[in-house]
């Protein structure tokens, strides 16, 4: 049998949620087991020749003080790190809000990595919210605009825990996904909030995003956390994939490493995450 090209390999955490609090019974979420569940999840990525370690936002539930534990354990792995923030990040005092991205070893709240032939373009979903800017903030006064909007026309995700993009962030991922398919380069998309299929834990205006994602002849994925029990679709020969939240039941976790060839994604789950095998190139229609 021929071996296909092992094009990129990622470790994923999403929704890790670290906070020293009492668990959350009625949502099943364990906060001081994270600390454990993060070291289980690095010693065995660093089994394995990794090209980097993919947060999917909220690594912690709330309070500044809640990133140095975690970070001090992702920084432990020999594996660079690709973090991002969810709804929770913002979760901290307001004087610490401006702080997130750089905290999280970001250069921009969204920009485009490269890395070994692949384009992988990290979405800042919380851009447009309720919780990322102080009221008097334009984008802050937007989001109330929007979601506003959004329960007048009965959108289940129309959720102040919820969040949206910009016109200028969506004309960016626009032009960018056009020039890595001119460049016939292939592209991973990395968001905290789902976008596909629907869900009443998707990014406000979803729709919109997951057309442009799908039409796109060079992505190949969207990776998502923030809807902890996880979800799976397709949209034409786009894969969304929702992953599990780490942080969820007392004693199990969840986290996977995901391997990109030349035909397939193989993401291979532990604990709560599914295994999956992802065909490349072939439409659902």
């Amino acid at each position: 049998m021929t071996q296909e090209r092992l094009r990129l390999s990622l470790g994923i955490i999403a929704d890790p949620q670290y906070a020293d609090r009492e668990p959350d019974l009625d949502l099943d979420r364990h906060f001081r087991e994270v600390p454990a569940r993060l070291k289980q999840a690095i010693e065995h990525f660093d089994t394995l020749p990794l090209d980097a370690i993919v947060v999917l936002g909220d690594l912690i539930d709330r309070d500044f003080e809640s990133f140095e534990p975690v970070l001090e354990i992702l920084g432990q792995s020999r594996h660079p790190r690709i973090l991002l923030p969810g709804n929770h990040d913002f979760s901290v005092s307001a004087d610490r809000l401006a702080d997130i991205h750089a905290t999280l070893g970001m250069p921009a709240p969204y920009y485009e990595y490269r890395l070994k032939g692949l384009r992988i373009l990290i979405i800042e979903g919380n851009e447009i919210s309720l919780f990322s800017s102080a009221p008097e903030d334009p984008r802050h006064i937007e989001a109330e605009a929007r979601v506003t909007r959004l329960r007048a026309a009965g959108a289940p995700n129309a959720q102040d825990w919820n969040a949206g993009i910009s016109a200028t962030q969506e004309g960016w991922i626009r032009d960018r996904l056009a020039d890595a398919a001119a460049a016939g380069e292939p592209v991973i998309l990395l968001g905290h909030y789902p976008i596909h299929p629907p869900s009443d834990h998707n990014l406000w205006d979803s729709e919109r995003l997951a057309e442009l994602v799908a039409s796109s002849p060079a992505a190949l994925a969207y990776l998502c956390g923030h809807q902890h029990k996880g979800n799976y679709a397709t949209l034409d020969a786009a894969h969304f994939v929702n992953f599990c939240g780490m942080v969820d039941t007392a004693d199990s976790n969840a986290f996977a490493v995901l391997e990109i060839y030349d035909d397939r994604i193989e993401i291979t789950g532990l604990g709560r995450e599914p295994s999956r095998r992802l065909a490349l190139g072939v439409s659902s229609q």
